[in-house]
């Protein structure tokens, strides 16, 4: 039996991706077996989150006793092909081939042009100096006096949130990253007053600002972050309130940012119509996948500043790539400030320069160009999550029990081998989400919703999110509703992109019925009222939202999170899954899970084919 007929009667292969092969065979039914399951493997990579297949290594795409073949003769078969073109590696791929082999990885041709043309534009950008501004070291120095109001720890020690804002003052492309609580908006925000008083001394016009985000609750949680560390800032001694009020009150999505088109996968702003702002900050950026973040950093003017703030920690995108992981493997570590930036921050603190090393002499292409933030902020007293956390992404499963079964982290709770949370905690959970029918408005339970949350690591099966919001839904009707009907309290979640609608994959809304008793889909935006309404049928697809998957709700947080790992291993369970449902919570977390599932976890990473890094190397 062939590879590809192998492939397929095992359930390895979706519909799709047979098809491809199919295709190809009916056009040359010569093509070698080889060259065909190549070409399925690398359409089943892109919808599994890779941004290419590896010959070398199949087994990160698919699990199981394969035979496969040798990695030489599969890549000397397909760079045989008339189906695959092989361009050097800056070079546009020929189109008269749907595949494209870089690298020593096999790529659909549209997902190999998305990383080249990435790379290349990031490169473009972080060798473009900032259109205006102090460069320096005199004109940093003017910056002074707002500097050690700002940053009144500067001078003390190695200082990551200082050190960013002298590196933007001097880079047009910066990479901000660190885990919960290390203060990465609270250091934007800062930064920004410092670009809007930089441009004030220039004698220019302010700086134009987008703040954006992947998804809707990610821009929410960022403005209103951004809003908190302003009302701060207003009334820091140094602080002119006139720099504060240059900023924006709002973030929007990455899609909306970008001027979605209806039923066109094309935006309004590309390279030839670029964004008219001189400053992009996108947060969440490891959420953004290779499309979208190639369609993102084309659309930023020369000139402008991208700033990209993410955890590396987290998952990576739902979609295909994982762009910040290959974006930061060519910026490096981050922890050394070139002689010039080490003289830039000298002159804001008003102090000598320090200089350990030259951040710009290492082999890292995007050296100098990131910072790694550190030291934790946000920790209450009321719960203490930061050990476990570190403890996770670490993948110390020793240190992780101990800590989850040692009782001594305040506001989190270990459920060792609880299999169904809605068996022995039912009243807790369905009391919640009983209450959200009774908001006064829909926008109070919209923001109730985000109170708690019930993750899953899987999709679909008993514990996975489908299965689960059926039997939540079932128990507040108090019968088996059967075909997904809207009911009144549903909380809902839109499942792919709708430019028509502008609602986009991950939007949470609520159905409630109005004044007149009609039901309506109500999602918050950002108009005074904060939420539009829809009638249910009107929406795009969508599906139950009492449970999400860990990965739908990147770029949330809940003041209650209840983590439910499967009973039994699966490959999708990673650190990084356990560590981003970790850190969704915000005062409370139950962790309902087995420690030999829990241990399996620990012990994978999250790994993506992507030839991104070795591009922009």
């Amino acid at each position: 039996m062939s590879l590809l007929d192998s492939l397929f009667r095992s359930g390895a292969l979706r519909a799709l991706d047979h098809a491809l092969a199919q295709a190809l065979r009916r056009l040359d039914p010569a093509t070698p077996d080889a060259v065909l399951a190549g070409a399925a493997l690398a359409s089943l990579a892109v919808g599994s989150g890779h941004a290419a297949f590896d010959p070398a290594r199949p087994w990160l795409l698919l699990d199981g006793t394969i035979e496969w073949p040798q990695a030489q003769p599969w890549l000397d078969s397909l760079s045989a092909s008339r189906w695959v073109t092989l361009p050097a590696k800056s070079d546009t791929a020929a189109t008269d081939a749907p595949l494209v082999l870089d690298g020593g990885l096999l790529y659909l041709r549209r997902y190999r042009e998305y990383e080249r043309r990435l790379a290349a534009r990031l490169q473009g950008i972080a060798a473009h100096p900032p259109a205006a501004g102090a460069t320096t070291s005199g004109d940093v120095a003017a910056l002074a006096p707002l500097f050690a109001a700002l940053f009144p720890q500067a001078h003390q020690g190695d200082d990551r949130q200082a050190r960013v804002a002298a590196l933007a003052l001097r880079r047009s492309l910066l990479l901000v990253t660190g885990g919960p609580g290390t203060g990465k908006t609270t250091t934007i925000t800062r930064l920004l007053v410092l670009l809007v008083a930089q441009a004030r001394l220039a004698g220019a016009a302010p700086p134009r600002i987008a703040l954006a985000a992947p998804t809707g609750r990610a821009a929410e949680r960022m403005a209103g972050s951004l809003r908190n560390a302003l009302a701060q800032l207003r009334d820091l001694p140094g602080v002119d309130r006139a720099l504060c009020d240059e900023l924006p009150a709002s973030a929007s999505t990455l899609h909306r940012l970008l001027g979605t088109l209806p039923d066109s996968p094309r935006f309004r702003h590309d390279a030839a119509h670029p964004l008219p702002v001189d400053v992009v900050i996108v947060d969440e950026a490891s959420m953004v996948d290779l499309p979208l973040m190639c369609k993102l950093v084309e659309a930023v003017p020369d000139g402008a500043r991208l700033v990209l703030l993410g955890d590396p920690d987290q998952l990576p995108s739902v979609e295909a790539g994982d762009v910040l992981a290959g974006i930061l493997a060519a910026a490096g570590a981050g922890d050394a400030l070139s002689v010039d930036d080490a003289h830039a921050l000298a002159a804001l603190i008003g102090e000598p320069a320090k200089v350990a090393g030259d951040a710009g002499s290492g082999p890292a292409a995007l050296a100098g160009h990131r910072v790694q933030l550190q030291r934790g902020y946000r920790q209450a007293e009321v719960f203490h999550l930061a050990p476990l956390a570190n403890a996770v992404r670490d993948g110390d499963a020793d240190r992780t029990l101990a800590l989850l079964r040692g009782g001594e982290l305040a506001g989190v709770h270990f459920h060792e081998d609880l299999a169904d949370p809605l068996d022995d905690h039912r009243d807790v959970l369905l009391g919640h989400w009983r209450e959200l029918a009774a908001a006064a408005t829909p926008a109070d339970a919209l923001a109730r919703a985000g109170e708690l949350r019930l993750l899953t690591a899987l999709r679909d099966g008993p514990q996975g999110a489908r299965g689960l919001n059926a039997r939540i839904e079932d128990a507040l009707l108090g019968r088996t509703r059967g075909n997904g009907t809207p009911f009144h309290g549903r909380l809902l979640q839109i499942t792919e992109n709708s430019y028509r609608h502008r609602l986009f994959n991950g939007d949470i809304g609520i159905c409630l019925r109005d004044g007149n008793g009609a039901l309506v889909a109500w999602f918050a935006d950002g108009s005074e009222a904060g939420v539009r309404g829809f009638h249910p049928a009107a929406l795009p697809a969508h599906e139950g939202a009492f449970v999400t998957t860990v990965h739908k709700a990147q770029g949330s947080e809940f003041d209650a999170v209840w983590l439910q790992l499967p009973r039994q291993d699966s490959r999708v369970l990673s650190r990084e899954l356990v560590y981003t449902a970790l850190t969704r919570a915000r005062r409370e977390l139950h962790v309902c899970a087995s420690e030999a599932v829990l241990r399996a976890a620990l012990s994978r990473h999250a790994q993506r084919v992507s030839g991104l890094a070795r591009r922009l190397a």
